[in-house]
């Protein structure tokens, strides 16, 4: 399960690039037109711009990941820089389904419990359950 992103953080590089590229030449141009006041609002709108680039960059690759292999069901979730694992006993966790109007699920085993399905639909969700259920109890 990943983020919904438009742009993968390798194009949204190069977009910035073309971006910072434009206006640098566009606040040249002013520069030289003797428009001194156009480095201030360079520098802030290449500021806010970096700024927005980078929270977009730091969740664009956010995913979670369910694995079953024999007896183990893993769960691995990258969200920002951190990256989680939880590991399950396949016979004794539980799904606990979502309610109609909830964004997530979650899998739990006697004291943890993980919340997964923020990147997928209520009706992804349900299909998702339904194909990992037999593998639960």
């Amino acid at each position: 399960m990943r983020r919904n992103c438009a742009l993968s953080p390798k194009q949204l590089l190069r977009f910035y690039i073309a971006l910072v590229c434009l206006s640098l030449v566009v606040a040249t141009g002013f520069l030289i037109a003797g428009v001194w006041v156009i480095i201030i609002f360079t520098a802030i709108e290449l500021s806010a711009v970096t700024t927005g680039f980078l929270i977009y960059c730091r969740h664009a690759l956010d995913s979670e990941t369910i694995q079953i292999n024999g007896n183990t069901l893993l769960v691995k979730k990258f969200i920002g820089s951190k990256e989680m694992l939880f590991q399950f006993n396949a016979a004794w966790a539980k799904i606990e389904w979502p309610a109609e109007d909830a964004k997530t699920f979650h899998i739990s085993q006697s004291n943890l419990r993980v919340e997964l399905g923020q990147f997928m639909r209520h009706e992804q969700q349900v299909a998702l359950l339904k194909e990992l259920s037999p593998y639960l109890r």
